[in-house]
């Protein structure tokens, strides 16, 4: 077996090293390739938009206006609920309130069981 023969296997071994090299040193290549083509399409509907707003200035500042409208009427109205007493958009979660004890320790009493805070110290 000569040198020239054994030469492609070689070099398809070498490529395939070189490639789990990668593979091992670069685990995110496929998050930086779909980070190129967000910013690819970002770079595109740029220019469009651009050119788009060259050519027709009154419906950009139209659509600019509109949408300034739209915010002032949220705005506006989240006003409006909130002067109302409407209750506000979120999620809440109800906690107990409990007594400390002076050292520390929280506890509960029954209603009826409740002392004044003379009587306490005067017991002890």
């Amino acid at each position: 077996m000569s040198k020239f023969t054994s030469f492609p296997e070689r070099a398809l071994e070498l490529v395939s090293s070189v490639g789990d090299n990668i593979k091992q040193h670069v685990p995110k290549a496929g998050q930086w390739l779909e980070t190129g083509v967000k910013l690819g399409a970002l770079k595109t509907g740029a220019r469009t938009a651009g050119g788009f707003i060259r050519r027709n200035p009154v419906i950009a500042v139209a659509a600019v206006a509109g949408a300034g409208l739209l915010w002032y009427a949220a705005a506006r109205r989240k006003a409006k609920q909130q002067a109302e007493g409407d209750p506000i958009e979120g999620s809440a979660r109800r906690i107990d309130a409990r007594r400390a004890d002076s050292n520390g320790s929280t506890s509960r009493r029954k209603s009826g069981t409740r002392k004044a805070a003379s009587e306490e110290t005067a017991s002890e």
